[in-house]
């Protein structure tokens, strides 16, 4: 997620050219390389994250402020490419929420600049996300133990499949997932002057286990039909490649009938990302996880 690169190996996999797009000017092309940097270097995995090398009390530091801010000028452009897809930028984040996966990071990129142009500190309540504007306030629910905290999304990412947002270290740390290195959340956008939604947090003895085995289930939605025949041909081929249960659930769109075909429910998110690399080899790139 900073701005610059120790390097540029993967450039070329970040933004690619056409033959039928015009030639790009030597000024062009120096705004081509920033913007790489800007948006796809927290894709880079050559070196591993950590936190900090001694344990940090985070209570004391309090949740973003949400308020009025004028939209970053560099980190709010109507699309980008990072490795071959493209993100395409929300206007506006009214009612704006979410559920997925949540991941940190913290001193592989502290310090370095983010996509709005402000520093990284992985001590401050802050978060990258790949479409919402810069700035945006979220409140971010722990789905597993019931914590809560507010950030401010400043950067771009997580660019990496089945993660919907990057938690600073702090953030992750307040919310229980620092250890564990993901979580399951919900995302809901801020509107400033409005208050958070405050939710009972679940009892502190309850295991991440016990919480997925009770109300808590994580899936794959892989396709979307009109025709449930076309559903249940996926069903098929899906059942024969996986050993984890398929099924088709029937849900009213537009007051029309849409058929959904799900794979899951999935034990861990390393389980999620097993699976997610094996329906891609099998031409199925992007499945949509849904949390109920």
């Amino acid at each position: 997620m900073p701005w610059l690169r120790t390097s540029w190996p993967n450039s070329s996999a970040v933004v690619a050219r056409t033959v039928s797009q015009p030639m790009v000017t030597p000024v062009r092309q120096i705004i081509v390389m920033l913007l790489i940097g800007l948006l796809g270097a927290c894709s880079d995995h050559t070196i591993k994250d950590s936190g900090p090398d001694r344990d940090i009390d985070v209570s004391h530091i309090p949740d973003a402020q949400p308020r009025h801010t004028r939209r970053s000028r560099y980190g709010n452009p109507d699309s980008y490419v990072v490795y071959g897809l493209r993100y395409h930028v929300m206007k506006n984040s009214k009612g704006y929420r979410e559920r997925g996966v949540a991941s940190w990071y913290g001193n592989k990129f502290h310090g370095r600049r983010t996509s709005s142009g402000e520093a990284y500190d992985m001590y401050a309540m802050t978060a990258a996300h790949k479409s919402l504007p810069l700035p945006t306030y979220v409140q971010v629910t722990n789905l597993e133990n019931g914590r809560q905290v507010v950030v401010k999304v400043n950067d771009r990412g997580p660019f990496v499949k089945n993660r919907l947002i990057d938690l600073s270290y702090t953030a992750a740390k307040k919310l229980g997932i620092s250890a564990t290195g993901t979580g399951l959340v919900e995302v809901r956008a801020i509107s400033p002057g409005k208050p958070p939604v405050k939710k009972h947090p679940r009892k502190t003895g309850k295991t991440i286990t016990a919480a997925r085995q009770g109300s808590l289930n994580m899936y794959l939605q892989v396709g979307a039909f009109a025709n449930r025949i076309n559903a249940e041909q996926l069903q098929l081929n899906l059942q024969a490649l996986l050993s984890a249960r398929v099924s088709i659930e029937r849900m009213i769109q537009n007051q029309l009938p849409l058929f959904r075909v799900r794979v899951g429910p999935v034990a861990s998110v390393s389980e999620l990302d097993r699976m997610t690399e094996l329906l891609g080899q099998q031409g199925i790139a992007s499945p949509h996880i849904v949390i109920d």
